[in-house]
């Protein structure tokens, strides 16, 4: 199986998700569950069903983050330097609009681009990889063709 990479603040956002469903939300559904079957017969009863598909839904997402968990590359930003790599904070200039933005690269699992975390598969992301301060890069996107340059690259 190929290694999923996340920072280390990914991996403690999804490992304390998983600890939370497991000890908190996996008890309250068993619990609820237990509750609806006191009320009679199980063929009508919304409490019941509503119950075991919040149940299978908490489950698969169980399933998912140990399986991402077990597959985590955890990658230390502080660590590393150069180019542009997994874990670093780009600061770029649009070359047409001259709006700045800041992204983290990061692993799917942590990407959120409102949040300036950027998922190192996406095309601006791979465009970015290997490339330096004052750097211009060429990208296509939904939106159409876009150029930027690295203003500067941060490890932290």
């Amino acid at each position: 199986m190929e290694k999923i990479p996340l920072t280390r603040a990914g991996f403690d956002k999804l490992d304390g998700e998983l600890k939370h469903l497991k000890s908190v939300e996996r008890p309250q559904i068993i619990q609820a569950i237990s509750e609806a079957r006191e009320h009679g017969d199980l063929s009508e009863n919304a409490e019941y069903h509503s119950a075991k598909e919040k149940q299978s839904f908490i489950e698969g997402r169980i399933k998912e983050l140990e399986g991402v968990i077990g597959l985590a590359d955890v990658i230390d930003p502080k660590k590393m330097s150069g180019a542009i790599k997994f874990g670093a904070t780009v600061q770029l200039v649009d070359e047409d609009t001259e709006e700045e933005k800041t992204y983290q690269i990061v692993g799917e699992y942590e990407a959120d681009i409102e949040k300036g975390r950027l998922n190192i598969k996406s095309p601006l992301a791979r465009a970015l990889i290997g490339k330096d301060e004052g750097d211009s890069v060429e990208v296509r996107t939904p939106g159409g063709e876009k150029s930027y340059e690295v203003l500067s690259v941060i490890y932290r």
